[in-house]
C-alpha cells in the first residue's frame, strides 16, 4: 500500500488525512505545533483545528518532518500559503526522488507572487498536483457529498491520483490546468472577503450577486492574462469554489469581510480566527498582479485598499458603483 504524507494539520490537512486512512491507505500528518501533535497522539482529536472527530489509531501524528516524509511516495501539502516555502525548505533533503506532491493549499505567495506549484516545482523538481473546488472540511468530514477538480500535467499520474482521493461523497474530476485552477482557488478568498463586505453593510443579495458575478469577470481576467484556461474558472475550482465562499458563514474570508462591514477591526477578527485567513494575504498579491498584468480588477483594488490602506468598507462600495461606465464583456 502507498504511504501518504499529509504536511499541515489545519482542518483541511486533517479531514484529507483521515479520507485518505479511511481508504486504506498508511498515512502520517505532520503537525507544526509540537504541543498540538501531543495532544491528538494522546487524544485522536485535533481540538484546535478539527474538534469532535477522532482519528484513526494507525494515523501516525508527529511533528517531524523527516518521520512524516522520508517514506512517503505521495506528500499532500495542506501548508498555508505563506509558510509553504520554509516548511519545504526544511523537509527537501527527505523526500524520496519519486515522490509527488499534491497541493491542497490557497493563495498565491506575497513577494514573488507565485502560485503554490510554482513554488514546489522550482523547490524540490517533483511531479506536482493540484486539488481545488468547493470542499468544506467540517461538510467532507461528516461525508456530506462534495466535488473537487485535481490538476495536473500528466495523463496517467491524474487518474491515479483521482482514484486515491475518490470516493463514495467526494468526488473527483480530473483537469490540466494546474495554473486555473491554483488561481482560482487562491482569488475566491478575495472575492470572498467583498462578498463578506456587502453583507455586513446589509447591501442585500442583489449586491452579492453582482459581486460574485463581476468577481468571476476579475478572475478570468487575470487568468487569461496569466495563460491559464479560461474554462477553468467556469467549473469547481472556480465559479465553484466562488459560490460556496461567497455565500457561506464557514468559510474564514467571508466572515471576516462581514466583521469588516459591521465596523470591527481587522486585526480583532484575525486575532480570534482560528486557522489562516488567505484572502489577507492574497489581496495584496492579487493586487500586485493586476498591477504587473495591467489588469483591471476593481473588486480586488477596493478590497486592497480596505484591509491595506484602511479605507472604510462603504467607502469602497460607493467607488465600485461609481466606475465610469462600460459594456459587460470585455472586447
Amino acid at each position: 500500500m502507498s504511504y501518504i504524507a499529509v504536511i499541515g494539520a489545519g482542518s483541511w490537512g486533517t479531514t484529507l488525512a483521515c479520507l485518505l486512512n479511511e481508504k486504506g491507505y498508511d498515512v502520517s500528518l505532520w503537525v507544526y505545533e509540537k504541543d498540538l501533535a501531543e495532544e491528538i497522539k494522546k487524544t485522536r482529536v485535533n481540538s484546535l483545528y478539527l474538534p469532535g472527530h477522532i482519528l484513526n489509531d494507525n494515523i501516525l501524528v508527529t511533528d517531524d518532518l523527516k518521520k512524516a516524509v522520508n517514506k512517503a511516495l505521495y506528500i499532500v501539502n495542506a501548508v498555508p500559503s505563506q509558510h509553504v516555502r520554509r516548511v519545504f525548505g526544511n523537509a527537501i533533503s527527505y523526500l524520496r526522488e519519486e515522490a509527488v506532491i499534491i497541493s491542497v493549499s490557497k493563495g498565491i505567495e506575497k513577494g514573488s507572487l507565485l502560485t503554490i506549484s510554482s513554488i514546489l516545482r522550482e523547490m524540490t523538481g517533483q511531479r506536482i498536483a493540484v486539488l481545488s473546488g468547493p470542499s468544506f472540511a467540517k461538510e467532507v468530514i461528516k461525508k456530506l457529498p462534495a466535488a473537487v477538480t485535481l490538476a495536473t500535467e500528466d495523463k496517467k499520474l491524474a487518474l491515479l491520483l483521482q482514484e486515491m482521493f475518490n470516493t463514495s461523497y467526494f468526488r473527483v474530476y480530473t483537469h490540466n490546468d494546474i495554473l486555473g485552477v491554483e488561481l482560482g482557488g487562491a482569488l475566491k478568498n478575495v472575492m470572498a472577503i467583498a462578498a463578506g463586505i456587502s453583507d455586513g453593510l446589509g447591501l442585500g443579495y442583489n449586491a452579492r450577486a453582482a459581486l460574485i458575478t463581476r468577481g468571476l469577470s476579475e478572475m478570468k481576467r487575470l487568468g487569461k492574462a496569466m495563460g491559464a484556461k479560461e474554462e477553468t474558472f467556469t467549473g469547481l475550482s472556480g465559479l465553484g469554489d466562488l459560490v460556496l465562499t461567497c455565500t457561506a458563514p464557514l468559510s474564514r474570508n467571508y466572515t471576516l469581510g462581514y466583521e469588516l462591514g459591521k465596523g470591527r477591526r481587522l486585526e480583532e477578527v484575525v486575532y480570534q480566527t482560528k486557522g489562516v485567513i488567505e484572502g489577507v494575504d492574497t489581496a495584496e498579491s492579487a493586487y500586485e498582479l493586476s498591477k504587473r498584468y495591467n489588469i483591471q480588477m476593481p473588486i480586488v483594488e477596493q478590497v486592497y485598499n480596505v484591509i491595506y490602506k484602511g479605507k472604510s468598507p462603504f467607502e469602497a462600495v460607493g467607488d465600485l458603483m461609481n466606475r465610469t461606465l462600460k459594456t459587460e464583456f470585455d472586447d
